[in-house]
C-alpha cells in the first residue's frame, strides 16, 4: 500500500465518522508529497522528522501534526500495515500562558483605516463601512464577536442610548449604555442601510443584506490586519484577533480610571456587569495587562485594600444582583 492509498483511506474513514477533517487532510497529503511515491511501511522516523522540521513550522504547528501523524500510524500499526510507528523522539515543549494582545490607539486607528482599501474588490461579500462599523463596535461595547453578529436591529435603542446584548452559554444577557460618539456612529450606519431595504434583521449585514457568516468575516478581518501592519512580535502563537478588541476595550477603560483616579473597588465588579461575565476574576485579570507604567497606581487603587475585599460591599452586591 502506497502512502497516499493509506492517506485517503485514513481520511475517508474519519469521514464516515462525521467529520469534516479538511485540515488535517492536508497535513496528511502533505507529507505524502513530502516522501514522494513511497509505500506505507517503509516511512522512516528520519523522513517524519524531516517533513515535521520545516522552515515555517512553529513549535505548536510541530506539536499538533506530531499528533496528528501519530494517530494515521497507530491507525496502520493496529491493523498490521507497519511494525513500528516511523515517528521521531517528541519534542519538549514549554506551554506559555496565553497573553491577550491590546492594541494600542494607533494600531486600532490603523485597522479602521485599512477598511477603506481592504473592501474595495467587488468579489468583496462585506463591504468597508459595515467593517469599520463593526470593529468600532467591538472596541466600543467590549462584546464578544458572536455577540456582535447576533445582534439585531431591534436590539439597538439609538433615541435612549441602549443596547440589548442576548445571551450565548457563556454570557449572560444585558442591557448597557453607550456614548454619544458610538450612538452617532451606529446610527449613521443603520442609515446607510436604508438604501438596501427595511431596516430589520441584523443589524450588521453583507452587502445581500443578510446576516454576516463568522468564517467569511474572520478572512475578511485577516486582510485589514495584514493590510494595516499590526501584529505581535513577542512570540507568541497567535497573531493579534478580533477578539483581543474586547480585551482592548476593559484594558482601556481600566487604564482610564486609573489616571482619573476611580476606584477600582467598584469599578471592576461595574464592567464585568457591563461585559456580561459570570464573575469578577475574569476582569481581575485586566488588572496585569494594564501598562506597566501604572503599577503604583495600580498596588494602591487593586481590589484588595487591606482585608476589604468587593464582595464584602453589601449595598455594591445588592446593585450587582439588581442588573
Amino acid at each position: 500500500m502506497t502512502l497516499l492509498e493509506a492517506v485517503e483511506m485514513y481520511v475517508e474513514r474519519k469521514r464516515a465518522e462525521g467529520l469534516l477533517y479538511a485540515k488535517s487532510e492536508r497535513d496528511l497529503l502533505s507529507l505524502s508529497n513530502h516522501l514522494g511515491k513511497s509505500s506505507l511501511e517503509r516511512v522512516t522516523a528520519r523522513q517524519v522528522a524531516s517533513f515535521l522540521n520545516g522552515p515555517k513550522t512553529s513549535p505548536f504547528t510541530w506539536e499538533k501534526k506530531y499528533g496528528l501523524l501519530r494517530s494515521f500510524f497507530d491507525f496502520w500499526l493496529a491493523r498490521g500495515q507497519i511494525e513500528v510507528l516511523p515517528l521521531p523522539a517528541k519534542r519538549r515543549t514549554s506551554h506559555r500562558a496565553f497573553i491577550p494582545y491590546i492594541y494600542t490607539h494607533t494600531e486600532i486607528r490603523a485597522l479602521l483605516k485599512a477598511t477603506r482599501t481592504s473592501q474595495k474588490d467587488m468579489l468583496c461579500r462585506i463591504d468597508a463601512r459595515t467593517v469599520r462599523t463593526f470593529l468600532i463596535f467591538l472596541y466600543g461595547t467590549g462584546a464578544l464577536v458572536g455577540e456582535a453578529m447576533r445582534l439585531q436591529v431591534a436590539d439597538v435603542d439609538l433615541k435612549r442610548g441602549l443596547l440589548t446584548i442576548r445571551a450565548n452559554r457563556n454570557n449572560r444577557p444585558r442591557t448597557v449604555p453607550v456614548g454619544p460618539d458610538l450612538r452617532r456612529i451606529l446610527g449613521e450606519y443603520l442609515e446607510s442601510r436604508l438604501y438596501q431595504g427595511p431596516s430589520a434583521g441584523h443589524f450588521f449585514t453583507n452587502k445581500d443584506g443578510e446576516s454576516l457568516s463568522a468564517s467569511t468575516f474572520s478572512t475578511t478581518f485577516l486582510r485589514v490586519r495584514r493590510q494595516s501592519g499590526v501584529e505581535r512580535c513577542d512570540g507568541a502563537r497567535y497573531q493579534p484577533r478580533m477578539h483581543d478588541l474586547r480585551h482592548t476595550f476593559a484594558v482601556h477603560r481600566i487604564t482610564g480610571w486609573i489616571r482619573h483616579r476611580a476606584d477600582l473597588n467598584r469599578m471592576l465588579p461595574a464592567l464585568a456587569a457591563y461585559m456580561g461575565q459570570m464573575g469578577i476574576g475574569s476582569t481581575e485579570r485586566y488588572l496585569s495587562l494594564t501598562p506597566e507604567r501604572f503599577r503604583t497606581q495600580l498596588d494602591k487603587l487593586s481590589p484588595m485594600r487591606g482585608r476589604r475585599r468587593w464582595r464584602d460591599d453589601k449595598a455594591l452586591m445588592k446593585f450587582l444582583a439588581e442588573l
